[in-house]
């Protein structure tokens, strides 16, 4: 486990952005042999805003990847964070507390508060306007959402006290996840629900993404499902009834427009409608 902590400490950016294309490459192959939804879509064409966003995203993330490391570097030097304020702990478990409690605070959090907040939402619908959710949907997040996320990121460090070693373990351990749970990818149904009490699956976070409340306002995590268990955000759906999008934007054209996307934000504020499922 050192040895991993440390090769993270100094990880390459090469190194994080093969990753990121080793994963959308190996979801982007398994979607064509066991998905879920037989969608009636050209793929290249679907993922082009998608992999806008993601690019905006690893922009945003190498630009200010400075100030992770100095809130690292600070909370390390001033012995500062709940992993510094415990007692002596193996480092598998100091790694695997860091992991979690950046998963609550780095992206249950703020993935909540986007639900919640009305111009947070505006900017977040650009994620959930997707009518064909798939692996590229997984990094689908406006510019400014991104640097949202990242606030929340450095938010995390300073509370938990993790390294930077531990810090970017998390991110890389975050990416392939939501990549994970956002592929067009059916596993059997009860290897995906006892998936689910432990991490996020495909199924209970496609269920995040049904078209209508209170539904869409379910299943937050990222990496770990224990956070909608522990805070009663948690819902089961069919997966054969999942309707992906949202019905305040609705429109398949203009939601794989980057222009359209771009300027969702600054819409009037829409908020979903409640399903009559939601009462059975």
């Amino acid at each position: 486990m050192q040895t991993i902590i440390e090769y993270f400490e100094t990880i390459p950016s090469s190194h994080r952005t093969l990753l990121l294309i080793s994963g959308l490459s190996f979801f982007w192959i398994l979607e064509n042999n066991v998905s879920l939804f037989r969608f009636k879509y050209n793929k290249w064409k679907h993922a082009i805003p998608n992999l806008f966003f993601t690019l905006t995203t690893i922009i945003i993330n190498f630009l200010l990847a400075f100030l992770l490391l100095n809130i690292s570097d600070i909370v390390a030097s001033n012995n500062f964070g709940l992993l510094n304020w415990l007692p002596i702990l193996p480092i598998w478990i100091n790694v695997f507390l860091g992991i979690l409690f950046l998963d609550l605070i780095g992206a249950y959090l703020p993935h909540w508060l986007e639900h919640k907040i009305k111009p947070l939402w505006m900017i977040h619908l650009v994620h959930h306007s997707d009518h064909h959710v798939d692996t590229t949907t997984a990094n689908r997040h406006h510019p400014l959402e991104s640097l949202i996320r990242f606030t929340f990121t450095l938010f995390g460090v300073l509370i938990t006290g993790a390294n930077i070693g531990i810090v970017m373990l998390y991110q890389s351990i975050s990416l392939i996840s939501t990549q994970f749970n956002h592929a067009n990818i059916k596993l059997p149904k009860r290897v995906d629900l006892f998936l689910s009490y432990f991490f996020v699956s495909p199924d209970m976070h496609k269920i995040h993404h049904h078209y209508r409340l209170p539904f869409t306002d379910s299943n937050f995590g990222n990496i770990f499902s224990i956070w909608d268990r522990l805070f009663g955000t948690y819902k089961a759906f069919s997966r054969e009834k999942l309707i992906y999008g949202v019905d305040v934007f609705f429109d398949e054209n203009a939601n794989g427009k980057i222009e359209t996307l771009l300027k969702q934000p600054f819409q009037p504020y829409s908020k979903p409608t409640f399903s009559p499922e939601s009462k059975n």
